[in-house]
């Protein structure tokens, strides 16, 4: 069996410089980003907003460098928010203190979206959905968290193991047998997909806790009260998560169909399955039945962790082969152990520098196996110790830009062509602007980026931009600026696709060209840079914006309903500002100056070259 593994794996890689050299245009390339214990970030939650800001903004510095092109953020982790939730308390992991929002304020997950668009990312927005309270304190629980204001929905679980250091310790969790707390986070998840612009939400695999606390008879006295007619209790179980799942799905498509909802799930359905998978099972300790979500189409993916190598017990080969069997058109990812590579964060056997290559590998080569995510952020650093695992994914597996893959079974309509492609040479490199199309079956949300070297003639437009080897950039704004240093003298044409939420790329643009000059040349300047925040968020009354404009430009702001439709102007038309803050209020009244409903509003913020949309929710 290992001869035809080894065997396999030399025809795999083989077949990978093969297709490596024709590229690959669409494959999910993502990280975990952690947000608990200063793992990945903050690694210190008392540190001041702008040393996290920093810290934030140079860790999505190097996923870009890494060739990432999805970021799963972590932003609950204990009924807890890394955002400005409407429903529970600011996380203790990052200003120390639940229930305390950051001061100078600001808001993580809003940070993180824009840093991971403005660097080609989408952003999945991580969850986990059943844990209230962890074992690990210091904890000072908020008033206003969930275990105060609903004790009546939450399992006390003890600690079961043989640690005697914890054996008064105990994990508290939503329980899963009350359907009103299932609605309950689906309201949380909703809210999120509805206020941000989140490409996906993700949901991590603790459901029932894992042997350490495994659950016995916590949960009895609800199961005795309402069986729903199953035959045992490991049944209620499953079933209760199952529910639980399909009406999280259902809110996410409800309020935003876009948005993709995947899970990780443990990498171990049922020991012994496949033929000679020996270890813990999913199905019957945790009480997760992911086949349950495949054959019901309630998720989009399922990433599981299949944090093993090649042969053994747990053979990575074999569980990548039997989850995909199993996939019923959506979409798999691996999940993969980049924590194994790295000598900082696995104190075991590591993995030989081979062995997350050859991960890769596999899944390329493995019909119905669209990608991977790696655990975690810190593990891809330029300077982790990670065997090379970085180098290897920066120059040779993702040093191409790739799209995320598209799922077949949902929108596949491409957007319409961008319009009015131009591209300017400066001393900064080449301003790219171009406008959005608005006519389609769907919008396009962000945008593929073009560039070839043709010195004999205009190249065809089609063939550029089907080949990947081609792309040079993914950005949600219809400007960009391409910095790659070009030999003077050659002559060198863009072109721009747009690309939908479901990775659905468009027909090209009007081609762009220009030959190169030396650097220093005078010519237009570039875009403006932006920044902008909203408070209160949300509001019930008056919310105030402040803009801050690097330099002089046309200016204009307006709230616009969900529908797109012009709530309010903010500006008279477009206005003259000159370098520096904007400081506008809204008092939650529309254009005829009568008061709005409740809801979720745009406040969209344009320059000649720039625009920034932020949510804002009225109550």
């Amino acid at each position: 069996m290992l001869f035809l593994r080894t065997v396999f794996l030399a025809l795999s890689i083989a077949l990978v410089i093969q297709a490596q050299s024709q590229g690959l245009k669409h494959e999910m390339r993502g990280v975990w980003l952690t947000t608990v214990y200063g793992l990945d970030w903050p690694t210190q939650p008392v540190q001041s907003t702008s040393s996290q800001i920093v810290q934030l903004t140079r860790l999505f510095d190097d996923l870009k460098s890494a060739g990432i092109n999805a970021v799963f953020f972590q932003i609950r982790s204990e009924a807890d928010a890394m955002y400005e939730s409407l429903n529970e308390p600011w996380s203790r992991f990052l200003t120390g203190n639940m229930g305390v929002a950051p001061n100078p304020y600001y808001d993580p997950l809003a940070l993180a979206i824009d840093l991971a668009h403005e660097h080609g990312m989408e952003l999945h927005a991580w969850m986990n959905p059943f844990r209230a309270v962890s074992s690990r304190g210091p904890f000072g629980l908020s008033s206003s968290h969930i275990t105060k204001t609903r004790p009546d929905w939450i399992l006390d679980v003890k600690y079961k193991g043989t640690d005697p250091s914890l054996k008064d310790a105990v994990v508290s969790i939503f329980n899963p047998g009350i359907l009103e707390v299932h609605d309950y986070i689906a309201d949380v998840v909703g809210d999120v997909v509805a206020r941000y612009k989140v490409d996906g939400v993700h949901f991590d695999d603790y459901f029932y806790p894992y042997p350490a606390y495994q659950i016995t008879v916590e949960d009895e006295s609800y199961y005795n009260a309402s069986p729903r007619g199953l035959l045992t209790l490991p049944d209620w179980r499953r079933d209760n998560i199952n529910r639980f799942v399909a009406t999280v799905a259902s809110t996410i498509r409800t309020v935003n169909p876009s948005v993709k909802f995947g899970i990780s799930p443990f990498g171990i359905w049922k020991s012994g399955v496949p033929q000679g998978i020996n270890g813990l099972s999913s199905y019957d300790v945790i009480y997760a039945d992911p086949i349950a979500w495949l054959e019901a189409g309630t998720v989009d993916y399922l990433t599981p962790q299949l944090y093993w190598p090649f042969g053994g017990a747990q053979d990575f080969g074999a569980l990548g082969d039997w989850w995909v069997s199993k996939s019923n058109g959506r979409h798999i990812y691996t999940g993969v152990a980049a924590y194994r590579a790295d000598a900082a964060t696995y104190s075991g056997t590591r993995y030989t520098a081979a062995e997350i290559p050859l991960q890769i590998d596999f899944g390329r080569t493995t019909s119905g196996i669209e990608g991977s995510i790696l655990f975690r952020a810190s593990n891809l650093r330029p300077n982790a110790n990670n065997l090379g695992l970085t180098a290897a994914l920066s120059n040779g597996y993702y040093a191409q830009k790739s799209f995320t893959p598209f799922m077949t079974y949902t929108d596949l309509s491409p957007p319409d062509a961008p319009e009015s492609l131009t591209s300017v040479q400066q001393s900064g490199g080449v301003v790219l602007r171009w406008d959005p199309p608005l006519t389609g079956f769907v919008q396009a949300n962000k945008f593929g980026v073009y560039r070839v070297r043709s010195d004999s003639g205009t190249p065809n437009s089609q063939s550029m931009t089907n080949d990947p080897a081609n792309l040079i950039a993914i950005t949600w704004d219809p400007e960009y600026v391409d910095k790659t240093s070009l030999e003077a003298g050659g002559h060198y044409y863009y072109a721009v696709t747009g690309v939908s939420p479901n990775s659905i790329e468009g027909i090209e643009s009007n081609l762009s060209d220009f030959i190169a000059v030396s650097t220093g040349v005078e010519s237009l300047p570039g875009a403006v840079t932006l920044t902008a925040s909203v408070y209160p968020n949300p509001s019930n009354h008056e919310v105030n914006l402040r803009v801050k404009i690097d330099r002089p430009t046309l200016f204009r702001a307006a709230v616009y309903d969900g529908l797109g439709r012009l709530v309010h102007s903010l500006t008279t038309g477009n206005e003259m500002r000159t370098e520096g803050m904007v400081e506008l209020r809204w008092s939650g009244i529309n254009d005829s100056g009568s008061r709005i409903t409740s809801g979720v509003y745009f406040v969209v913020i344009r320059t000649a070259s720039s625009q920034k949309t932020i949510p804002v929710t009225i109550f």
